[in-house]
């Protein structure tokens, strides 16, 4: 099942493990039982601190979970780990053994004053790329936690269970029978969910100190993303501490496809280019601080006071904001009503729930019709619609969107409403704008695709922004407030493309080393 040569790269991946991690199997009569043992049997073969066992108990679907010293750790695997689900098992045997990448101390003692004896099911799909990240936060947390079950379900092994929670997207998490959140999430936003769903123990310690200085540094780059990973490289070459501030390295790139037009690399995926990013990062002595998110910059005698939402704050002399753009909301009645039950923003993640249906992909930039085409592989019927009397995006999508049979566009439609039967989506209300006439269309799927919303809400008192929320910057990624640079998908500049904010990052760098010189001289 699994090539040599991973299997190579598996026994380096382990030679740090100094303990043995159990693979704990349930009887199954499974037909896919045998290539679970087999899977397993394999990676337990690159190390001898791996061993697979059986538990005794029966399943009707090949499962097992992790053991650690003779105890379960609360990471359950229903289905096989394979797709992008492979890396999460891998890291789960690291971590289980505490050699994979810790939490951060602030994140696990929010986790461990999470109430106790939590249940949590997270309905997967092995194609999906953003259900990794939640599914590896999850494990995190369950072996932080004690007394945490975080079960992985393959969504395709019990069809009944997705169809009587009304699940249409993934990832989908579960509790007591009732879905609590689908779709992706940031690490933060997810452990905040877990607070408000479950519970905090107020009387549990609190291990770390809220209020924690992290040091002064000469530039701090606030944003991992191309943008943020360029200016902080092109600063710390110029002899100067930085640090670099970011929920999680590679941003938005990390929800991209495929790239064909980052020069010279003739194609890439986000996953990928974001994990390259992170490694020419780590090859230079740079203050990484992650899953944290900045509140408040205050400017006092030219040094920049910066306060997380953490409660952690740091000074620096200059900053450079990269904080780039999150997925731009329809905000229409029945959106977040329905989001993981025929809403959807990941076509690439949730597209396969619609096989054989119809569905509506609001939108017709770049992103909207590459998700048109994408998805008319696999749905019946996709309908574009576009706010506008025509569509925006480049003529060669336009023309492969035209050419699909089951594919076709409605213009000049602003959208009004999701209506649903309040278990899934029904119907999709509009406006045809040409005729002033409210229209409904009968679907089952709306994917929305319209463009993007710049994360610059905690600078919004500092500097200044334009309608759109951008960071108004000029030539060099100067802002209206001196010492504070932009780069990115954040500001102004147009075309939101890698290769821009990668250059956009490093100019910024140089304006804010250039600036310095000046000042000292």
């Amino acid at each position: 099942m699994l090539d040599s040569s991973l299997l190579e790269q598996l026994k380096s991946v382990f030679a740090s493990l100094e303990n043995t991690v159990e693979l704990v199997v349930e009887n199954s009569t499974h037909d896919d039982n045998k290539d679970l043992l087999e899977m397993l049997n394999e990676v337990a073969s690159t190390s001898d601190k791996i061993t697979v066992r059986n538990s005794g108990g029966i399943s009707p679907m090949p499962q097992f979970h992790i053991a650690y010293k003779d105890k379960p750790t609360g990471i359950v695997f229903k289905g096989i780990p394979g797709g992008h689900e492979f890396t999460s098992l891998i890291l789960a045997i690291l971590n289980t053994d505490g050699k994979g990448k810790a939490l951060d101390s602030l994140i696990a003692s929010r986790v461990k004053r999470l109430k106790k004896n939590i249940t949590i099911q997270s309905y997967i799909s092995l194609t999906c790329e953003n259900c990794p990240d939640v599914v590896q936060a999850l494990n995190q947390f369950a072996l932080v936690h004690g007394s945490m079950r975080h079960e992985i379900i393959d969504g395709g092994y019990v069809q009944d269970d997705v169809q009587a929670l009304g699940i249409q997207g993934v990832p989908s998490l579960v509790a007591n029978s009732k879905m609590f959140h689908s779709g992706r999430i940031q690490l933060l936003d997810l452990l905040t969910k877990l607070e408000s769903t479950f519970g905090v123990d107020d009387s549990a310690p609190v291990e770390e100190p809220v209020n924690k200085n992290l040091g002064h540094f000469d530039t701090l780059v606030i944003g991992g993303g191309p943008a943020g990973a360029s200016a902080a490289i092109y600063t710390v070459r110029k002899g100067l501490s930085v640090a670099m501030i970011t929920e999680k390295i590679g941003g938005q790139v990390q929800e991209t496809k495929g790239i064909e037009n980052l020069i010279s690399v003739v194609y890439t995926e986000g996953p990928q280019l974001a994990a390259q990013l992170n490694q020419h990062v780590a090859s230079y002595p740079i203050k990484l601080f992650e899953n944290r998110r900045v509140k408040k910059i205050h400017t006092k005698d030219g040094i920049k006071a910066i306060e997380l939402e953490s409660g952690e704050h740091l000074t620096a002399d200059a900053v450079i904001v990269t904080t780039g753009a999150k997925w731009r909301e329809l905000n229409v009645e029945g959106e977040k009503d329905y989001l993981g039950r025929g809403v959807a923003y990941c076509p690439h993640c949730d597209g396969p729930f619609y096989k054989g249906k119809k569905v509506a992909v609001i939108g017709g930039g770049n992103s909207g019709v590459e998700a048109a085409i994408d998805l008319a592989g696999i749905v019946r019927e996709v309908v574009v619609f576009e706010y506008n009397d025509q569509l925006k995006a480049d003529k060669i999508l336009v023309d492969k969107l035209k050419s699909l049979p089951n594919a076709s566009i409605i213009t000049s439609a602003k959208t009004q409403k999701v209506i649903g039967d309040g278990q899934k989506v029904t119907q999709l209300e509009y406006v045809d704008r040409s005729l002033d006439k409210t229209e409904k269309i009968d679907l089952d799927g709306v994917f929305v695709q319209i463009g993007l919303v710049p994360n610059s809400q905690f600078l919004k008192d500092t500097v200044n922004l334009s309608k759109f929320g951008e960071i108004i910057v000029d030539e060099k990624g100067r802002t209206s407030e001196a010492g504070i640079y932009a780069a990115g998908d954040v500001t102004t500049t147009p075309y939101k493309q890698i290769v821009i904010a990668m250059g956009e990052g490093a100019k910024a760098a140089l304006a804010a080393f250039e600036d310095r010189m000046y000042k000292h001289n």
